[in-house]
């Protein structure tokens, strides 16, 4: 067993030439080579050390700089038309970003303020350290949200908003600690938990409920529920019907309708696209005049207030690590966390993907993660890449992160100067720009695509969406990626094996439901497991084994004795101890009923360990091994006993 294993004699397919195939016993490594091989795939799949070798030093500590701090690798080739171009993203994107981030600030139960410093120095960090050319980072929707009602089950914002902005900056930072430490430990993988069917389900729900939440400033309601389930955003909508004022319904229909039809138009025509981005800043602009002039703030309209001119002030000192309110901001930093990363890798990916450049994933959880870790310093909130604002930054034709710079200092001059211009701001135009913004989230192609390929990610993705909007928005994701893992498990316990055939006149095997023309083999049952094989399922494979040999002995049409039973094992990739185990106590249960167990390509992880448990129980010979199924067949039917 120590060397090659002799595969039996094969034909070819005019059956003229005997041919002799062996079973290699995979190449020896030891313990420590493979567990540095198993290391390197699970934390650097990418290779990111690639470009290093056969390098000068001076050579790796550039690249190393390069590497770490991505602005270095474009800078240097920075021109003037190049910044032509990030000139116009990067104003485009401000004009979408200012109204944002004094909505989204107000969704997070924050001061409108405390969005625009998120607009501000987040995007400046991220230009010097992230990898993605037309990531346009500030404030979202979604994090916003959770944040937001997250921190209202410890503190009401309304009645200790020093305490709640504490509490905000602390979730910041256990956010930003997350996605650091993910990125630093190259665990990026552990997001991939957040599939496909997952975020469709999980994003539409929760715009549906930002969506619903924006009712209070529509309606002009001064009490509303602090839930975020769809019925008790309901209930309370009609159950302050005394509050609702005709004045603010009437001017968020119009300013709604406004933004629905700029949309429409840009998606229609994309060259266009400037006109849906600059139509929230438009409507501000727009409203903001109406009140001023027609004083109607005195007519139920609610507006924004002075809000104070200067720069974010350092708010290290704000943050609170004490143990009363610990437990909730470092779950809400979790939960923040890992959402806005999923959301701004996701987004990062696809726009590097339409141009044809590589984003590298850990690099990108670093970069978002110090980020936040700054901005909780600097009075800013979690941030992340933005889908709408991303979307505006690619059609405005950006070439680097500069876009960011100028959107920063576009919303650095706003928070110098321009910032009692929004006194007068009314909150149902906030509404109404949230409402347009999140409408995009709600991706009904890609939903009905997964039901027509996926019945059971289909049923991951309305989980997903049904647990955001009747319970709550962290419930539901919980209740979609449980769904998922739940999937995987039942993948890993009840694996695929399957009964191949013959297919006629070739040496091809397969699946006997598949290929209507696939042919038993008289006297053989030839089995494949399709997954790999360990603990976790070795007793289902021995129940089902032995249920089709007990099947195939009790077949009265049978035209040879079932002699024996063939175990393709060509695509089990990985077995552990209990799966050899299963092996030994398949050969001795086989061997009772006068059969004989023959395995089929073993490759890699399986011959080897087949190998060592040969040396140590010595449960099989050169006779039960071979290269293809056809030679197993071709040589032991000569031993097929016909039935009498």
């Amino acid at each position: 067993m120590d060397g090659a294993y002799t595969g039996i004699t094969g034909t070819n397919n005019n059956n003229m030439e005997t041919v002799v195939h062996k079973v290699v016993a995979p190449p020896r490594q030891s313990t420590v080579d493979k567990l540095k091989g198993k290391m390197k795939e699970t934390f650097f799949p990418d290779d990111p050390f690639r470009s290093f070798k056969g390098q000068p030093a001076a050579r790796k500590w550039l690249l190393a700089a390069k590497y770490l701090f991505p602005i270095l690798d474009w800078a240097p080739q920075y021109s003037l038309s190049l910044f032509k171009s990030d000139l116009v993203a990067g104003l485009t994107i401000a004009s979408l970003a200012i109204p944002q981030g004094i909505s989204y600030a107000k969704l997070a139960s924050l001061p409108p303020i405390i969005g625009l410093y998120s607009s501000f120095v987040p995007p400046l960090v991220y230009a010097v350290l992230g990898s993605s050319r037309d990531l346009a980072v500030g404030p979202v929707s979604i994090a916003s949200l959770i944040m937001g009602a997250m921190l209202r089950e410890a503190v009401n914002p309304s009645t200790d908003p020093f305490l709640f902005l504490q509490l905000a900056f602390t979730a910041t930072f256990f956010a930003g600690m997350v996605q650091a430490s993910l990125g630093i430990l190259r665990l990026g993988f552990l997001i991939d938990f957040m599939s496909k069917a997952t975020l469709v389900g999980f994003m539409a729900g929760a715009a549906i409920i930002v969506s619903l939440q924006q009712l209070k400033g529509l309606l002009g309601i001064s009490h509303f529920t602090t839930e975020m389930g769809i019925v008790p955003v309901m209930s309370s909508v009609f159950h302050t019907t005394d509050e609702w004022s005709w004045q603010t319904v009437l001017m968020g229909i119009c300013f709604l309708l406004f933004l629905l039809l700029t949309r429409h138009l840009s998606i229609r025509r994309p060259k266009l696209f400037w006109v849906s981005a600059g139509a929230p800043l438009a409507s501000v602009i727009i409203s903001t005049l109406i009140i001023f002039l027609f004083k109607a703030q005195k007519h139920n309209i609610s507006v924004i207030g002075q809000l104070k001119c200067g720069l974010n002030r350092p708010s290290w000192d704000k943050l609170l690590f004490a143990g009363t309110y610990l437990g909730i901001t470092m779950k809400t930093g979790l939960i923040t966390g890992i959402i806005s990363l999923t959301e701004g890798v996701a987004v990062g990916r696809t726009f590097a993907s339409i141009k044809d450049y590589q984003v590298d994933g850990n690099k990108e959880m670093m970069a978002i993660g110090l980020m936040n870790i700054v901005g909780s310093c600097t009075s800013c909130y979690v941030t992340t890449g933005s889908f709408s604002r991303s979307a505006v930054n690619h059609n405005a034709g950006c070439k680097t992160a500069l876009s960011n710079v100028v959107m920063a200092m576009t919303v650095m001059v706003t928070l110098l100067f321009l910032m009692p211009l929004f006194a007068y701001t009314p909150n149902v135009v906030l509404a109404a720009i949230i409402i347009v913004a999140v409408i995009g989230l709600i991706d009904i192609q890609a939903a009905y695509k997964i039901y027509k390929m996926d019945k059971m990610d289909f049923l991951v993705c309305i989980c997903a969406f049904l647990g955001v909007i009747f319970i709550s928005v962290q419930e539901g994701l919980a209740i979609a990626v449980g769904i998922s893992i739940f999937r995987i498990l039942l993948q890993i316990t009840r694996p695929k094996m399957v009964i191949l055939g013959n297919i006629r006149g070739t040496d091809i095997y397969r699946n006997l439901h598949h290929y209507k023309e696939a042919q038993r083999i008289p006297g053989f049952l030839i089995l494949s497991v399709e997954a790999p094989i360990n603990f976790a399922n070795t007793n289902y494979l021995n129940e089902r084994i032995k249920r089709w040999i007990e099947e195939e002995q009790g077949n009265e049409n049978k035209v040879a004795n079932l002699q024996y039973v063939v175990l393709d094992l060509s695509t089990v990739t990985t077995i552990d101890t209990s799966g050899i185990a299963l092996f030994m106590d398949l050969k001795k249960m086989i061997e009772k009923r006068d059969l004989e167990l023959v395995f089929v390509n073993p490759v890699g992880e399986v011959m080897e360990k087949l190998q060592r448990a040969n040396k140590l129980h010595n449960f099989f010979g050169t006779d039960s091994l071979f290269l293809t199924i056809n030679e197993a067949v071709i040589s032991l039917s000569s031993f097929v006993k016909l039935s009498p």
